[in-house]
This record gives structure tokens, sequence and C-alpha cells, in this order.
């Protein structure tokens, strides 16, 4: 007995990669919220329960946060960062920050041997937006950024398995560096990271190693201290 071809779910699996690809683009960042149901109905040009069937299967996956009233909003960039945030979201902070360490250590030694002038432009650009957004004073607006300068030397390691590990840690990262930073800036909190960034252009790798152990060695002392 043959099957009938599932033209529905064919659709529906379009339209989930299409929205997936919004995601881990960027177009549709972390905590942002997606367009509504009729916006995307519209703009895909299919029947809404195609595009809430798409929905709610990346809302399964782990992607996406659907809440009543007020939308839907994008909470992880793969399905494996969904996992990631739900696994760990209850870890020992002294192990996220041993982890962090092991992380972003590996990726500056790396990062001062294979950076290209591209990364280096790039790492000048993320470290300017890092210190516009502490004198903001808005501390989430800082932990994004602080985070994409750590991730924009991860990726300058050109090692695309613990380019994709950080990334996929990335919310869990976030979140545990957001109980570090508190609910407010203050200067004797604010570290300097034009030392990394020079070290990284210099090609000095044992500098580079040293100054992202120094973050994540404060952050480590901190979480201890809690305990």
């Amino acid at each position: 007995m043959s099957l009938p071809p599932p033209q529905r779910a064919a659709l529906a699996d379009q339209v989930i990669a299409t929205l997936r690809t919004q995601i881990t683009s960027g177009a549709w960042p972390v905590g942002g919220r997606i367009p509504t149901e009729p916006e995307l109905v519209e703009q895909l040009g299919v029947a809404r329960n195609t595009v809430r069937e798409a929905v709610r299967a990346l809302a399964h996956n782990g992607l996406l946060d659907i809440r009543q009233g007020s939308g839907t909003y994008v909470v992880a960039t793969s399905e494996l960062a969904g996992v990631m945030q739900r696994r760990f979201e209850n870890a020992d902070t002294r192990h996220v920050a041993e982890l962090r360490d092991a992380l972003e250590t590996a990726g500056a030694r790396l990062a001062a041997k294979r950076r290209t002038g591209r990364d280096l432009d790039q790492l000048d650009a993320l470290l300017a937006r890092r210190e516009a957004a502490w004198e903001t004073g808005d501390p989430e607006r800082f932990v994004k950024a602080d985070h994409s300068l750590h991730m924009g030397v991860v990726a300058a390691s050109h090692n695309e398995v613990l380019t994709a590990v950080y990334a996929d840690l990335g919310e869990v990262l976030r979140t545990f560096l957001r109980r570090d930073v508190g609910e407010e800036l203050t200067p004797d909190d604010h570290m300097d990271h034009a030392r990394l960034i020079e070290a990284i252009r210099e090609g000095d790798a044992e500098t580079a190693v040293r100054e992202a152990a120094s973050y994540t060695a404060e952050w480590g002392q901190e979480a201890v201290t809690e305990s």
C-alpha cells in the first residue's frame, strides 16, 4: 500500500527552514520578537496553519518561546543552543566559569596565531561597541556587547568546532554573566579588554591567553565567594 505524498508537511518544512535561517543569520536576534502570525502569513504567502505549525516546531526545538499575549521571541540560535540553555540553567556557577575559561583561553591563543586583517577590524568594532555599551550604564546592553566581543575573539580562532560550541553556549554564558554584572554598572567593576585585542593583533599568544584567563578567573572567584 503506497502512502500519499506529504505535500503539506513538505511546505511546513520549507517554512521551518526559512524561519530557522532568519534566526541563525541573526536577522531575528536572541531576545527579539519575531513578526506576528498575520505578518508571516503575508510575507511567506502560506496558510495560517502552516505558519503556526512551523512556529510551534521551532518552539518545541527550543529556538522560539511563544508567550501568550506578548508574542513569540527568539531564545536560541540553534536546536543545540536551546538544549544547552535548558540543560545548564541550574549549573554550578563555578563550573560554568571553568568552562568559559577553557573555551576563551583556547580561542584567544588560536586567534593570536590565526587572526586576519578582517578579524582585527571586527574586533576593534566589537571592542568599541562594548565600551559604548558600558558608558550607557545599561547592564543588559553591556552583557550582550561583552559577549559579542568574546564571541568575536573565539571566531578569530578559525576553529569551526570551537566557535560553534561557544556560540551554542551563548545564552548559558550570558545568563551567568548577567548574575555577575548585577543590576548596576560601577567603575570598580570595569575590566579593560583592550590589552587582549592588542595581544591578538601583535600575535602574542601568551599574553592573549593571560588576558583572557584574567577575566574568567575573577568571574570564577566571585562564584566561589557566592557559594
